[in-house]
This record gives C-alpha cells, sequence and structure tokens, in this order.
C-alpha cells in the first residue's frame, strides 16, 4: 500500500486575479445548499460551458451554449432527472444563480483560464505569488490555496519502459503500460481505479505477465502504480484548486 505519511509538505499559492463583475454573487443561496462543489468545463471547439454543481443530496448540472442556457439534476443515487431533488422555491434560485455564474465565467473564460494555467505553472517552479496582469485600474481578488505535497515514489525500477494512460470504466480507471525495451510502451499490465462509495484506490495485475520479464515483482509494481495514480488522478492539482477557489469567489459562496 501507499504510505500516505511518505509525502512531501504541503503548498500554499497566492493568486491575484480579475474575476469580472462577480454578478452570481449577489444572489444568495439557500442556507442548505451554499457549499456546494463546483467544476466547470469549456469545449474549446464549440464554446459550450458546463457546469456541475454538487451537493450531498443532487446535483445540478447547466450548460450554455450559443447563449442558450439549459439544465437538469442528478439525484443522491447518481441517476439523471429532470425533476429537482430540492424544493421549488430552493431550485429556482439555485438554477438563476448557476446560470449567473456561468455567464460570468463566459465573460472571462480565456483570460481566466489562462492566469490559471500560468499561475499553477509558477507554483511548480517554486513561486507562491503570482499577480495577473491588467491595464488601467481594476477590481483585483487575492486567492489563496493550499496544494497538497505529491506521495514520494522511485523512478520506475523494472525493466524496459513505462506510462499510464486512461481506460473505459467507472471509477476513472488507468492503465499501466509496460515495454520491454525503449520503444513506447503499450502493453497493459496493470491497471488502477478509485473505489466510488470507499474512495480508496484499487490496484490489479493483468494476466498472462511475466513479471520476472517486468523486473520487478508483481506487489512491487501494484504499490507503485497506486502512488501515480493518488499524484496525478486523486489529489488535486494547483491549477484545478485555483480555478475551483475562482469560482467560488464568483459566486459569492468562499
Amino acid at each position: 500500500m501507499t504510505d500516505p505519511e511518505l509525502r512531501l509538505p504541503s503548498s500554499t499559492l497566492r493568486a491575484v486575479l480579475s474575476l469580472g463583475g462577480k454578478r452570481a454573487a449577489t444572489i444568495e443561496l439557500p442556507p442548505t445548499l451554499n457549499d456546494p462543489e463546483l467544476a466547470i468545463d469549456l469545449d474549446e471547439e464549440s464554446g459550450a460551458i458546463s457546469l456541475f454543481v454538487a451537493y450531498e443530496t443532487g446535483e445540478l448540472h447547466c450548460e450554455l451554449h450559443d447563449d442558450v442556457a439549459h439544465h437538469h439534476f442528478h439525484l443522491n443515487n447518481g441517476k439523471e432527472s429532470d425533476r429537482s431533488p430540492w424544493s421549488g422555491s430552493d431550485t429556482e434560485t439555485v438554477v438563476q444563480w448557476a446560470t449567473l455564474l456561468m455567464r460570468d465565467f463566459q465573460a472571462i473564460s480565456s483570460e481566466l483560464l489562462t492566469d490559471v494555467t500560468d499561475a499553477a505553472a509558477w507554483h511548480d517552479e517554486g513561486f507562491d505569488l503570482y499577480v495577473c496582469q491588467v491595464e488601467g485600474p481594476i477590481a483585483l481578488d487575492l486567492l489563496e490555496v493550499t496544494v497538497e505535497g505529491d506521495v514520494l515514489t522511485l523512478p520506475w525500477l523494472g525493466a524496459g519502459r513505462v506510462d499510464h494512460d486512461h481506460i473505459d470504466g467507472d471509477g476513472h480507471p488507468i492503465a499501466l503500460l509496460w515495454s520491454a525495451d525503449d520503444s513506447d510502451p503499450t502493453r497493459p499490465i496493470a491497471e488502477a481505479r478509485l473505489d466510488l462509495r470507499s474512495e480508496d484506490i484499487r490496484t490489479k495485475a493483468l494476466p498472462g505477465v511475466d513479471w520476472d520479464e517486468v523486473g520487478l515483482p508483481r506487489q512491487e509494481v501494484l504499490d507503485w502504480l497506486e502512488g501515480i495514480y493518488f499524484n496525478h488522478h486523486v489529489k488535486s492539482d494547483a491549477e484545478g484548486l485555483l480555478l475551483s477557489a475562482a469560482l467560488r469567489r464568483m459566486g459569492g459562496i468562499d
């Protein structure tokens, strides 16, 4: 198993960003729905924006495409539904808030995403403060996020080369790919995924693998893969944390 104690220290990233008019922050969410988990996605090809507003009681999924907003719900069992899991008045408020947050994001998406990416790159280089470039006097926001340190993992010590790639399935699974020489790894030898109920990392070796040829025992490979999976697919990175903090500030819920 990966030892969570053997990890680099956490670090702080502060970023001064321009977050626009923050119109969504003027809407007061119901007390029971004022602390959602937020995620947003921008389709660069179509320009469509998808906003995910998640609570323990259910989720609201919104989309803005060609300046037209749509939404649907997911119940707390994950099933999609046209019916809201909340009361009529609470639903109306949350949908209004989320739609306005999407439009606020749309107005500044290009600049904000560039700044978030640049700030994360600065953090990776060891800097703890990023300030966006602006022209003339403009309202700015100072955001601060704590970035967990990586679990310490050794370089690949087996034979050949390895890589990992996403595969189809539940729990955000990946395959560990291996090659016996210096060529690009293409042979799957193990898989890792997240148990959606326990949120534990599950790993498994694939059948037919000659572990002597791989150069490491089966269990050592699985332990190594668990650390790689945590660092790359479980632990929140600086970019994701900063974008989430920006959305919360824009929505008035930080």
